[in-house]
Formats: C-alpha cells, structure tokens, sequence
C-alpha cells in the first residue's frame, strides 16, 4: 500500500434537495467508516473555518485510489480532489 495526501472540496449543486444531501452526507459518514476500519483511510481533517477536508488515504497507487476507494463515496460526483502520492522522509520522527 501506498499513502497519498488527498484534498478534498465538495461542491453541492444549488439544485440538489436538501433531503437528498443530508442522505448522501449521512450515507457518506458510514462509508467513511468502512474505508477507515479496511486501512483505506488513515487520518482525515477539515482545516478551521472551511468546507474542504485533507486526508491521508490508502491503495496500491493513485488509479485505484481514485476508482475503488475515493469514487466510492456518496458525495464523490460532487467532489474534486487533489491526489499527492507520499513517500517517508528520513527525518519523520513519528518512524525510529
């Protein structure tokens, strides 16, 4: 597995119900759960103030990233995101 520094804005169009988006955000939640206990998701935040979240995800490289993991969440058809793949740094004090 690889790790991969993911930004996430989602965008919800003006259109959209508003039953509908708080379906998709509750299926979302659960979803996330699921990706987080099978080591897909590893941390998750949401800077102060915005509407966007950056993440550490993992898969074996960035296109199943994208198909099988992050096009499984609810809310991806109204997501972008910015995929960066990650390699250890060999000053990371969190590895000894």
């Amino acid at each position: 597995m690889r790790d991969f520094l993911v930004e996430i804005t989602t965008a919800v169009p003006p259109d959209v119900p508003a039953e509908e988006v708080d379906r998709r955000r509750a299926a979302e939640a659960v979803r996330a759960r699921e990706l987080a206990d099978t080591g897909r998701l590893f941390r998750l935040w949401r800077p102060v103030g915005e509407k966007r979240s950056i993440g550490v995800w993992r898969a074996p490289d960035e296109e199943r990233l994208r198909s099988e993991v992050l096009a499984t969440l609810p809310l991806w058809p109204w997501m972008t995101a910015t995929v960066t793949p990650l390699e250890p740094h060999p000053n990371d004090p969190g590895t000894t």
